[in-house]
């Protein structure tokens, strides 16, 4: 009796590992790994963003427009607490994703500047402040993209069957996550005033 036992419990087992029973965490624990990712790139940038501030400050420190706007979109992204169901919860998402809107829009103008001041263009600290950023926004993109990816395999597996009999047998709480929009105006070049008077 108990070998037979066994057997049932093996076969059932087997049967359940090859149906998919598994794919709604698995798949929700490498979309949160993912966001996980999105998050340390996006606090990568705002730990670049002090020193670039300070070096550009150094060389125009008349575009106290765009430092300020800088500055302020850095805090206002940074201090943001964000619920422990972010990815879950549209209002929050978009609040979290318009704030690295800003900071990304912000940004691109303190980069501009650069252009109206030939000293500021040839300092070295700039430029390696510069090059860094960059490579830091190649990793928020390939992070975002990543994320996406792994929210769509997990949002499918919430709508199409079985993985929705089985969200709804064993995993109820499990909910279709957000993903990251087109950011409003990014296909605008930031517009900056080279023409400014210079203090």
């Amino acid at each position: 009796m108990r070998i037979l036992n066994f057997v049932i419990l093996v076969v059932v087992a087997s049967f359940l590992s090859g149906c998919g029973i598994n794919n709604v965490p698995t798949y929700q624990e490498a979309m949160k790994a993912k966001w996980s990712d999105v998050q340390n790139n996006y606090q990568r940038r705002a730990d670049l963003i002090p020193n670039l501030v300070e070096t550009v400050k150094g060389y125009a420190a008349q575009e106290k427009d765009v430092l300020t706007a800088v500055v302020e979109a850095r805090a206002k992204a940074t201090q943001m607490v964000l619920p422990a169901d972010i990815i879950n919860n549209p209002e929050e998402f978009k609040k979290y994703q318009d704030a690295q809107g800003q900071l990304s829009q912000a940004l691109g103008k303190l980069l501009s500047i650069q252009e109206a001041y030939p000293d500021l263009k040839s300092n070295q600290n700039f430029l390696a402040l510069q090059s860094q950023l960059e490579g830091t926004e190649n990793r928020i993109t390939v992070a975002r993209k990543d994320y996406i990816d792994a929210v769509q395999t997990y949002n499918t597996e919430l709508v199409t069957i079985p993985g929705r009999w089985w969200a709804a047998w064993f995993y109820p709480t499990a909910k279709p996550a957000e993903t990251f929009a087109a950011d409003p105006g990014a296909a605008t070049a930031p517009k900056v005033d080279f023409n400014k008077p210079k203090a």
